[in-house]
């Protein structure tokens, strides 16, 4: 009896101790068995990478994240990347970490706005994030875009380039010439965003320069793909209900939104606006005030019309 007595209180005093230095344990566990087993990914860019920096993300090489900014550039240099599968690790000083990964990853803000500045067929469907109590964190991207369309969108971009525009140095003729042949070779996709039926992939660009249908997803994507094309520097922006396209040229960032300059009627014809074209924020937000509202915290080079 004497014996069981001193066993239990041996496991009371181990368990108090345990329970008092828990946190230098967990140090401890992390530093020198967890984290020298957790094999943390090599990014391994695809061709559509871009190795663009921002004032909202920029890319990183160090993959174990040491505070939110860096868990901010670890999912945009993640995503950024191509990669579908990715591991890194949370800094054992950065207490809050997991907290913060389970409110990025469930954040559609967040996502749609990392999403913004990589290139279309880097960009995500969705993104699925697991992660453990010793700061283990996998993430899943599955893309918009699948091989077979990327290879059949690139012949097309070529071909609609060789066939339809001239040889041209003037940036502001080109986007003119891109802005013209999509509106006048797409209809909006009424169907789909007031009655919820889907015949066409008029969310990607697939739709517009495939099938002739597109939502404000799909003419963002397809002008994007030949400012790239191009090699004119340009991201998405996103409000909560809608997106286009910002585009660098004459040392400056302006607005450009082909699903507005290309209204929907009720006479079924084809109409061609170049209200948002090339426009500044100023003038945007003079002529809308609604579906243009978008986060200045996160597109800072065109909110101030900043240089890149």
């Amino acid at each position: 009896m004497k014996k069981f007595f001193i066993s239990v209180v041996v496991i009371i005093i181990l368990l108090g101790a345990i329970y008092v230095f828990r946190e230098d344990i967990s140090d401890v566990l992390f530093k020198y068995i967890i984290s020298e087993n957790v094999e943390v990914s090599t990014i391994q860019a695809n061709t559509y990478y871009r190795p663009n920096n921002y004032k909202y993300v920029q890319v990183t090489d160090d993959f174990v994240a040491k505070d939110k900014q860096h868990l901010l550039n670890i999912y945009y240099t993640i995503i950024n990347s191509g990669m579908t599968n990715f591991t890194f690790i949370c800094d054992n000083n950065y207490k809050n970490c997991l907290d913060d990964v389970a409110t990025l990853s469930h954040s559609q803000a967040f996502l749609s706005n990392i999403n913004s500045f990589v290139h279309p067929y880097n960009s995500f469907s969705s993104v699925e994030t697991k992660y453990n109590m010793f700061g283990k964190v996998v993430v899943k991207v599955n893309h918009n875009y699948t091989d077979e369309q990327i290879e059949k969108i690139n012949g097309k971009v070529k071909e609609i380039v060789s066939k339809n525009f001239n040889v041209t140095n003037d940036q502001r003729e080109i986007i003119k010439n891109i802005h013209d042949y999509i509106i006048k070779t797409t209809k909006y996709d009424s169907d789909r965003s007031d009655k919820k039926i889907v015949n066409y992939k008029s969310n990607i660009a697939y739709g517009p320069l495939f099938e002739g249908y597109g939502l404000c997803g799909g003419y963002t994507d397809a002008m994007a793909l030949f400012l790239d094309y191009y090699n004119i520097p340009n991201f998405k922006i996103v409000s909560e209900n809608h997106i286009w396209n910002a585009v660098y040229i004459d040392n400056n960032w302006y607005h450009l939104d082909l699903t507005w300059d290309d209204p929907v009627n009720s006479s079924g014809k084809d109409v061609l606006e170049y209200t948002f074209f090339l426009i500044t924020s100023d003038e945007l937000s003079e002529i809308e005030k609604e579906q243009h509202v978008y986060d200045q915290n996160v597109f800072q080079e065109i909110a101030k019309n900043s240089s890149v």
